[in-house]
């Protein structure tokens, strides 16, 4: 066969194989088998030169023709119109030189190269644009199957947005109702929150009752023991001034005086003392005037560190911990709430002794374990830094974000409302601008961490 006969047979193939299962495709099935056929016994009659070569090359002209006709009127084969601009030029220019050469063969053959050369460039043209017409016909159906999806996309879009509407539409009473039953929750859950913060400032003075007993007898001892041997001392002085003036013992007189001011200045002293533990209770007990005045933080510290360890003695004969104190001398006044300072160390001191307690008691500490609760205080640039540091078991990892969350607590149920560190957090944060950090590793401990900006 010759080229323009496989040119043929090559588009009557690619028309062929589009074809689908449908009536219609199996007319045309049948029509391109018969086409087939006839390409190949032309395309062989015109090579072996069998009868005139000029009707069946007409043959294959008119088959391409009828292709031709047939691609461009049916739509069904439209979309192959490119193969007709592809390899017309191709099955033309085969036919002229073929009869050229038949009738001239002289000129044909002294223009051979030329006609070699041109059928190269045509044959070239015809693969080339055939090539990129299938590319584009691929890219083409790729966009056409991607508009297909979105539009398969956008019906059910709007199925499912016509669905939501009627949804939305169904439950807008409803939801009307749940607004209104929401906002009276929330007025209901602020008048619990109110009530819940009242509570935990009154476990915070509960707290506080049996240390300050214990703290505040000690000063009332001393009162009355140095009232007592004051009254002796001025019995002694009646006595020997119920003597005759020259029996007197001026020295003794002078020694007793001496010792009734030394008393009176201890039981000063002691009253002072009773009269601040009496004063921080109740300015604990007290709601937060948020009035801010210059505090010594190493007093606030030692004295509530004091009040913690002997409340918690006395609620609980068990309770066996050590504390200890290391506050930096010199440390400058800052301007704070004592009370609201006084409620977070106590909070923290609490859980630190809590923790340490609960270690002991666990079993699971080493033999030499030492429970050890530590207040530190320290100057830093911009203000003062207190930190609160036990040897517990500390807190787990998936906890230590959680721990200032309103009512999370790592206490056993009744054991604590899970808003004390939260208020202390917001009383830190909020109320004074400062930061609350923790720190803690299982097995070691953990460390609570203050800091405290001067006010400008």
């Amino acid at each position: 066969m010759g080229l323009d006969a496989f040119i043929i047979l090559f588009i009557i193939i690619f028309l062929r194989r589009d074809l689908d299962k449908s009536p219609d495709s199996q007319f045309w099935r049948k029509r391109f088998n018969y086409g087939m056929i006839l390409t190949i016994v032309l395309g062989v009659f015109s090579q072996v030169e069998i009868g005139i070569t000029i009707l069946w090359d007409l043959g294959l002209i008119a088959i391409f023709g009828i292709l031709a006709y047939i691609i461009y009127t049916i739509d069904q084969f439209s979309h192959k119109k490119y193969f007709i601009v592809c390899w017309a030029p191709t099955i033309i220019l085969s036919f002229l030189f073929g009869q050229i050469e038949n009738f001239f063969p002289s000129f044909a053959e002294s223009w051979m190269e030329v006609v070699a050369a041109i059928m190269v460039f045509t044959i070239i043209w015809g693969f080339g644009l055939w090539l990129f017409g299938r590319r584009q016909r691929k890219a083409l159906e790729r966009e056409r199957k991607i508009a297909e999806e979105k539009e398969k996309e956008y019906q059910v879009t709007q199925e499912i947005r016509a669905s939501l509407e009627l949804e939305v539409s169904d439950r807008t009473k409803d939801l009307v109702k749940q607004k209104e039953e929401l906002q009276k929750t929330l007025e209901e859950l602020k008048s619990t929150q109110d009530q819940l913060v009242h509570s935990e400032k009154m476990a915070s003075l509960g707290e506080l009752t049996a240390g300050i007993a214990h703290e505040i007898q000690n000063p009332l001892n001393f009162v009355n023991n140095f009232s007592e041997v004051s009254n002796e001392l001025i019995e002694e002085i009646q006595e020997e001034f119920a003597k005759p003036k020259e029996e007197r013992d001026s020295e003794l007189i002078q020694e007793i005086f001496d010792d009734l001011a030394k008393n009176l200045s201890k039981i000063q002293s002691h009253g002072k003392r009773a009269d601040s533990i009496v004063k921080g209770m109740l300015q604990h007990s007290r709601n937060s005037s948020e009035e801010k005045e210059s505090t010594d933080l190493n007093l606030l510290a030692d004295e509530y560190v004091r009040l913690s360890y002997h409340g918690l003695r006395a609620k609980d004969k068990s309770f066996n911990a050590e504390f200890e104190l290391d506050l930096e001398e010199g440390l400058p006044e800052l301007k704070v709430v004592p009370q609201d300072i006084g409620r977070v160390l106590l909070n923290l001191i609490n859980n630190a002794f809590y923790a340490v307690n609960e270690r002991r008691k666990s079993g699971k500490a080493p033999e030499d374990y030492k429970p050890l609760v530590t207040v530190a205080t320290k100057k830093k640039s911009s203000g003062i830094e207190i930190t609160v540091v036990d040897n517990g078991a500390g807190i787990p990892k998936e906890n230590v974000n959680k721990i200032f969350q309103p009512f999370f607590t790592t206490k056993p149920t009744g054991s604590g409302t899970g808003l004390g560190l939260s208020m202390s957090y917001d009383i830190i944060t909020k109320g004074h601008g400062g930061k609350l950090k923790v720190k803690s590793k299982e097995g070691e401990g953990t460390t609570f961490t203050i800091n405290l900006n001067e006010e400008d």
